[in-house]
């Protein structure tokens, strides 16, 4: 599509040039360019569709060059990037070496932070607002946080309304209410946003009202005592802004959120407000695109459609390949439907992890807590105490965010809680907001807890079996790709036990994960360059299989580690740390997995082979040991 306005907006100053009926052209040409993206590649869509006329309102009120922007979680930032002079690389979004899907302050100034978890914007432009007045208070920079409302409930959230109110800080927090997280938002905070839909626009009035009470004379109650109760009746009957005001926030709105003009007006009318303000503003998800406003679940981040005037959209074909995610939540739907006992959490993430059909067969036993990871996993504690057998079902990036929980409520009690970690490992396009990259690392720190990773699709269902078994608490990860098959007479999952696949003569592959086929393909690969390597399927991280690992480390040349995870604390480390304390030569252990970086966004496959873990990498890692250790041998000769 030929674009008449958007090519011409290099900054948010060229913004201010426009006519308003320019500027409703520009939110169409917005859309469409958003249509154009999700044509090629998947990408966060309806959250993005959501927010345009609230971003452009946002670009004609501050001046962003110099005050302060924060949108969280971040996966609604499409808008923003086509305005801030984006637009020429925008058609590279989500492909490798082009634009993030997230904010990104390497691509542009106008981004401050690389976020893609929910929750931490009150507090990140709070600390941005405090800093900014102690070094720059001539400057008087505002402060701006989008937050939306399936984020609200993060206890982080809550954390910094307290803060805020506390410091007193000239700040904006504008909620994007649109009633959905990813999944419709759930909860109680979820039905109190519900009743203020219907609330009349609100003001800050508590505050209005008891300014002009207090010049009424006094005759007969105290005069505190009858603006106590004028204010109460007024902010009953308003209702919308109570929670936030008791908080010490001014409350303004409701706002519609696709009517440019309303926003420009409300937001200019709080720009000067002293204090805390909260903007309440309605958006549609997915709104101007009739699809994706019907279904707002599906078309979070779409695969890739065509539009189609008969149809309305055609999604590209998939593989028929069932995915990790779908064989953890099949199997999972079955281990409900024979014990009473199980039951599964996740943290606003039921579509992303496959539990719809969990949701509906048992809802009494399904938990969506939202976007409260901490919560999910104390909460799955207190199940577990009490007799049952709680999944926590969250991605692997996320729940680092409730690291402390796994600690105390459930390692420290030795509870019988399982972790299924999706997308673990490589998260391709989503980059490295979302990479599960550390979860070995910060799971096998603890006392108790039995760390697994199924090698293929065939180790998942009994590891699943294992969990529900075993008495303590339990860590399974995934990847977010197809789930292969390694063809060979499948070894039961025995506590602590490795899988060998092959032995091999030259050397061993050791691998953590689903990394294991890549291994396999490999080894076959390299037999007809004369080289016999051996595969193990590690299975167990904690407890390690030292008896089959130390015994490859004795009869073979070399073993390779393999994992999708940071080396530093990874598998790999696991191996040297338990060889060491054997006092055993560990001159022989390659490591293989995520440097010491973060990972940038990229197709699944094309980031394994830049770190070497596809089977080429794999491959010419074993060349270069065998003639290192062909080399030793000539100089022992």
């Amino acid at each position: 599509m030929e674009y008449q306005l958007l090519p011409m907006i290099g900054s948010p100053k060229e913004l201010e040039s426009l006519s308003e009926d320019q500027l409703h052209q520009l939110a169409g040409e917005i859309r469409e360019s958003l249509c154009e993206v999700v044509a090629d590649r998947p990408a966060h869509f309806a959250s993005n569709l959501g927010v345009v006329e609230l971003c452009l309102a946002l670009h004609l009120t501050f001046d962003f060059s110099k005050d302060r922007l924060i949108w969280d979680t971040g996966h609604q930032i499409y808008p923003h990037k086509l305005i801030t002079g984006r637009y020429p690389q925008f058609n590279t979004i989500r492909h490798k070496g082009g634009l993030m899907g997230y904010p990104n302050p390497a691509e542009s100034d106008y981004d401050l932070f690389m976020t893609g978890h929910a929750g931490a914007s009150v507090s990140t432009v709070l600390g941005l607002k405090a800093g900014d007045d102690l070094l720059h208070p001539e400057d008087g920079r505002k402060a701006v946080a989008v937050l939306g409302d399936g984020a609200l409930p993060s206890g982080i959230v809550f954390e910094a309304f307290n803060n805020a109110t506390e410091l007193n800080k000239d700040l904006l927090v504008v909620l994007n209410d649109n009633q959905m997280g990813i999944c419709p938002r759930v909860g109680g905070i979820a039905t109190y946003l519900d009743k203020a839909r219907v609330a009349p626009f609100y003001n800050g009035l508590k505050r209005d009202v008891s300014w002009l009470l207090n010049k009424v004379p006094l005759i007969g109650e105290p005069a505190a005592e009858k603006v106590g109760q004028f204010k109460d009746a007024v902010k009953t009957f308003l209702h919308g802004g109570m929670m936030f005001e008791a908080m010490g926030f001014r409350y303004v709105g409701p706002v519609d959120g696709h009517d440019l003009r309303a926003l420009r007006k409300a937001m200019n009318m709080v720009k000067e407000v002293k204090g805390p303000v909260l903007l309440h503003v309605f958006t549609e998800k997915g709104h101007g695109f009739k699809p994706a406003t019907e279904n707002p679940v599906k078309f979070h981040a779409p695969s890739p459609f065509s539009r189609d005037n008969e149809v309305g959209v055609v999604f590209q074909k998939k593989g028929s390949k069932s995915a990790y995610t779908d064989l953890v939540s099949e199997k999972l739907h079955s281990m409900m439907q024979k014990d009473e006992r199980v039951c599964v959490l996740t943290a606003a993430m039921c579509q992303g992890n496959k539990l719809d059909q969990i949701r509906t067969d048992y809802p009494d036993r399904f938990f969506d807590t939202g976007i409260c990871e901490a919560h999910a996993v104390a909460f799955a504690a207190g199940m577990a105490k009490s007799g049952m057998r709680p999944v926590v079902d969250i991605y692997s990036t996320f729940l680092q965010r409730s690291f402390d929980h796994i600690f105390q409520e459930v390692a420290l009690q030795n509870l019988p809680v399982t972790f299924c970690l999706d997308r673990a490992g490589i998260c391709g396009p989503d980059g490295p907001t979302h990479h599960g990259a550390f979860d070995v690392s910060y799971m096998r720190v603890f006392p108790n807890i039995t760390v697994m990773a199924p090698g293929d699709a065939e180790d998942v269902a009994p590891m699943l079996e294992f969990c529900s078994a075993h008495d303590g608490p339990t860590s399974i990860r995934y990847p977010k790709t197809t789930a292969e098959s390694v063809e060979r007479e499948v070894t039961p999952i025995e506590y602590g036990k490795s899988e060998v696949i092959t032995w091999g003569e030259d050397g061993m592959f050791v691998a953590f994960g689903a990394l294991l086929p890549n291994c396999v393909a490999a080894a076959d690969r390299l037999a007809k360059d004369g080289l016999d390597i051996g595969v193990i399927n590690a299975r167990f991280l904690r407890p390690l299989d030292t008896e089959v690992i130390f015994k490859a480390m004795r009869d073979t040349n070399f073993v390779i580690t393999v994992e999708e995870n940071t080396l530093c604390g990874g598998f790999g480390s696991t191996v040297l740390e338990a060889a060491n304390d054997a006092g055993l030569n560990t001159t022989n252990i390659r490591r293989l997995g995520i440097p010491d970086q973060f990972i940038e966004h990229g197709e699944r496959g094309e980031l394994l082979s830049d770190l070497g873990l596809d089977v080429a990498g794999l491959m010419a890692t074993v060349h270069e040991l065998a003639a290192r250790n062909a080399d030793s041998d000539s100089l022992a000769v």
